[in-house]
């Protein structure tokens, strides 16, 4: 299964807090099960680690967050850098294009996109695999909502 995650480029949403140079998912706005202050960003990826079933990690982002994602999550994903903004379809389609070429991912591999700000439970992650087994199941779609 492959993950696509989307990071936008913009950063109007929390304005004045967030900006184009610093968007909102690198703002340390969070807490860690230990009470350290972490980023959209970090959370996500670190809910992703602990289920362990990607075969890879893929972010979309501009070129403008590159240094920060580097900063605050190393380099353990692939990074497919939009040139401009062209919101979400064009993203989901270019990290697609790049699965295939330059993964050489199957037409028939489970891809799972989603974006880097939400704020859901370590069980949301756990229960994409259940996604994955749905689509191998035959499904040719699925959806996994939270409330």
């Amino acid at each position: 299964m492959h993950l696509i995650i989307l990071s936008g480029v913009s950063g109007k949403r929390l304005w004045p807090l967030s900006n184009e140079v610093r968007s909102k998912q690198f703002l340390k706005l969070l807490k860690d099960a230990d009470g350290n202050p972490v980023s959209m960003v970090q959370r996500v990826f670190g809910q992703i680690k602990k289920t362990g079933v990607w075969d890879s990690v893929n972010v979309v982002s501009g070129k403008a967050q590159q240094d920060l994602l580097e900063l605050q999550i190393g380099r353990e994903y692939n990074l497919v850098i939009e040139k401009e903004r062209r919101d979400t379809f064009p993203s989901i389609a270019l990290a697609c294009s790049y699965l295939i070429s330059e993964l050489s991912a199957d037409l028939g591999d489970v891809v799972c996109v989603i974006p880097v700000d939400s704020y859901v439970e370590d069980k949301y992650f756990e229960d994409l695999q259940r996604l994955a087994d749905g689509i191998e199941q035959g499904y040719d779609y699925m959806l996994l909502g939270v409330r």
